[in-house]
């Protein structure tokens, strides 16, 4: 192996990390909401939507990530003949990096939602009523009170899933997203083998990253106790 070879494979495997980064990325800033959008279904005073809601999320957290890449990749077109855009607002898009999006953003906006549903349910009904008793409305109370406890209390189970996300955005070669994964097995079908054991620098780099920064966010929320 030559230096100029090294190079060559480190910048294809980087531009195929891109892929990685943007699954990352798109699945964060969607699932958060969704996640929190689903937590207030499984805790709605209305049964049929949060039994509806506790259901959905039970499938999905009980299921196999790669077996909902599979079917959200190819059940639409085979149920109902639906194809993914290949264009999005004129930027051309792959269809499976479609699928593969979908696929992650419902898969974790469900454990994320049982991640702030357990950090709500953790506010003791005292503090409610403390709010209650000073004239506080329902939504002074969440916003004022609850919600800065309930952010520390999620903030170590929320980093867990956070570096679990970028490990499992290479679970999008199943349905051939050309991530670093797919790209490193490429070179391993040319008996080039070390790429594949390489990407995991890759991941390394990025999550030590990502632990630094959520030490840091931890360190920030100290003061609420």
């Amino acid at each position: 192996m030559t230096f100029e070879s090294f190079c060559n494979v480190t910048l294809s495997l980087l531009e195929a990390f891109k892929e990685n980064i943007v699954i990352f990325a798109v699945t964060l800033l969607a699932a958060l909401p969704l996640g929190l959008v689903m937590t207030f279904g499984s805790m709605s005073n209305f049964k049929p939507l949060r039994w509806l809601v506790r259901t959905f999320v039970w499938v999905i957290r009980g299921t196999p990530l790669m077996l909902q890449l599979f079917i959200f990749m190819y059940c639409p077109g085979l149920l109902f003949g639906y194809t993914y855009p290949d264009t999005l607002l004129g930027i051309p898009i792959d269809p499976r990096m479609n699928a593969a999006l979908i696929a992650f953003i419902i898969n974790y906006a469900a454990y994320f939602s049982e991640i702030y549903r357990g950090g709500i349910e953790s506010i003791s009904k005292g503090q409610y009523e403390a709010g209650q008793v000073l004239g506080m409305t329902k939504s002074q109370i969440f916003f004022k009170v609850v919600l800065m406890q309930v952010v520390k209390r999620i903030v170590p189970p929320m980093g867990n899933e956070i570096i679990t996300l970028i490990k499992d955005t290479s679970l999008a070669r199943v349905i051939a997203v050309s991530e670093i994964m797919m790209t490193s097995y490429e070179y391993a079908a040319e008996g080039i083998i070390w790429p594949l054991f390489y990407t995991g620098v890759f991941f390394l780099l990025f999550c030590g990253l990502l632990t630094i920064l959520l030490n840091y966010v931890e360190k920030k929320l100290d003061y609420y106790h």
